[in-house]
């Protein structure tokens, strides 16, 4: 092996850097550091290939696709470190790069697209369709497949959003609207106005700062992000993002003259390991670290058949810090969310809500995936503190019924579990009318996950515009209705006939009376 290995961050030229190039003598760039990989090489998780494509050369875009940036450095010695690129070198030596054959421009769009569409200025997006088209036209095939992707046939996703536009505002005139206010509560938290960041999976498929950018938008408005299990980044990078922001903020208040700075939630979701005591580990840190709560995911004991996203081959190099889990493909296809979510416990029943509780002490407990009035009750029995209604966005169980229909469910069914429990909702919310019809039918807050995403295509920037595009189009609505503030919806806003009958009045079918023999 050669070249001397230290830790004295000593100067490396791209020169010296692009001569170790072999399984035995092997060199790469991550971040201005060069490191040896020699000996590391036959061990990692994503294979040799991988790191013989970068070797010699500068392998931080390629990194950074798919690893937090800690990881590298938390899990090599300090041996292997070589020292610093002396990047000033590029512009006199003919680097790896150059010399090696040119590769294939990856087309950051959609299958299909017209070539050398660009991405349109943040300026011109008015509403949220505008950024998905935007995303359409920036994100890698992988990327949108995996974003867009919903099980089987997709008729949930449709449905989640499609029923909204069946439901009737019904306005209210001659009432003084000049002054509204669209702040609330999360579970005693008070937020800017009812819309939280729903948990996504690996956001540094969309953005190089992935959660962590989101985690800094949200702090800017006010609103509560949800971190997920799934999340790109190990937790206390996420955090520290996110506390670096409120800072910001803090001062920035301060600097005004203000005390309008309040610290915003920033709650946790989990998908519990089949081995418990990960979980339990994680739970720690995440008590630790200052979330507010644990956003449990009950819908999902497996992970729903995405084609659009088992269709095109994952990078196997990815892998997820929390769950420990690596992508690759495999006879069913490349979808990142099945081969992702091999770690989730599907024997979690009613009873593990008693271990949560121990396992998170002090921590509220939100069930994310009632889809029932049935669940609904037996989570207010077992005490949780709120529910979640969700469908994954249509992705775990094609022909799920769209969550505005759970709402309504909850309404006809067990109305008393709105006076026990705040009831969260997501799914197709993609206007201000939308979020105005949820609240009216009892929810407390929206979750959005895929429109986040979208925005995510501009940075913090795209993500403040996203939520400010939102809040305008409810305060809107909410004037055209005659109210000012949000304690003041109600369903009698609201006019839900052509969807009525699609909507159970009982746990039993109607007329179809037999009952399995198994025990349920």
């Amino acid at each position: 092996m050669s070249g001397e290995k230290t830790s004295n961050g000593r100067p490396v030229s791209v020169e010296e850097m692009s001569t170790h190039r072999s399984i035995d003598d092997l060199w790469l760039a991550v971040d201005g550091i060069v490191y040896d990989l020699s000996g590391f090489a036959p061990q990692h998780p994503g294979g040799v290939d991988v790191l013989l494509k970068h070797a010699g050369r500068d392998a931080t875009a390629a990194y950074s696709e798919v690893h937090a940036p800690s990881l590298i450095s938390a899990s090599l010695p300090a041996s292997c470190r070589i020292g610093v690129l002396n990047k000033s070198t590029t512009t006199t030596t003919t680097t790896t790069e150059e010399r090696a054959p040119p590769r294939p421009a990856t087309k950051r769009r959609r299958p299909g697209k017209a070539s050398g569409a660009a991405k349109p200025p943040l300026s011109s997006i008015l509403n949220a369709h505008d950024f998905r088209l935007a995303a359409q036209q920036s994100y890698t095939p992988k990327a949108w497949a995996f974003m867009t992707s919903a099980a089987t046939d997709c008729l949930t996703m449709g449905r989640n959003s499609s029923t909204y536009d069946d439901i009737v505002l019904r306005p209210r005139v001659l009432r003084d609207v000049s002054a509204v206010d669209v702040g609330t509560t999360m579970l005693g938290h008070r937020i800017s106005t009812p819309i939280f960041i729903a948990p996504t999976s690996m956001g540094r498929l969309f953005h190089p700062e992935g959660e962590r950018e989101l985690g800094r938008g949200a702090q800017r408005l006010g609103i509560p992000q949800c971190v997920s299990t799934s999340c790109s980044f190990p937790l206390p990078e996420v955090m520290d993002a996110v506390e670096e922001e409120a800072k910001a903020e803090k001062s920035k208040s301060a600097d005004n003259g203000t005390n309008s700075n309040v610290p915003v939630p920033v709650f946790f979701q989990l998908y519990v390991n089949k081995d418990r005591r990960k979980s339990e580990d994680l739970l720690r840190l995440v008590r630790e670290r200052g979330v507010k709560a644990i956003f449990l995911t009950i819908d999902a004991p497996v992970i729903g058949k995405r084609e659009a996203d088992e269709r095109l081959k994952a990078d196997e190099s990815l892998e997820l810090p929390m769950s420990g889990m690596r992508a690759k493909n495999d006879t069913k296809g490349g979808s990142l969310g099945r081969i992702m979510g091999h770690f989730i416990d599907a024997s979690l029943t009613w009873d593990d809500i008693a271990w949560l509780r121990g396992a998170a002490p002090g921590l509220p407990i939100v069930l994310k995936g009632v889809q029932t009035a049935m669940d609904a009750v037996k989570a207010m029995e077992a005490g949780v503190e709120a529910i979640y209604i969700t469908n994954h966005g249509g992705r775990s169980l094609d022909t799920a019924p769209a969550t505005i229909l759970v709402l309504l469910e909850l309404q006809r069914c067990c109305p008393q579990i709105f006076d026990k429990m705040e009831v969260y909702v997501d799914g197709g919310i993609t206007r201000g009318t939308d979020i105005f019809k949820a609240l009216c039918l009892g929810a407390k807050a929206v979750g959005i996950g895929r429109g986040f995403l979208f925005a995510l295509n501009y940075g913090r920037e795209g993500i403040e515009h996203f939520v400010n595009i939102l809040t305008d189009e409810l305060q809107t609505t909410m004037q055209q209705c005659g109210i000012t503030s949000l304690d003041q919806v109600h369903p009698g806003l609201l006019h839900t006939g052509a969807v009525d009958h699609l909507v159970p009045g009982a746990e039993e079918h109607p007329y179809a009376k037999w009952r399995p023999r198994g025990r349920l």
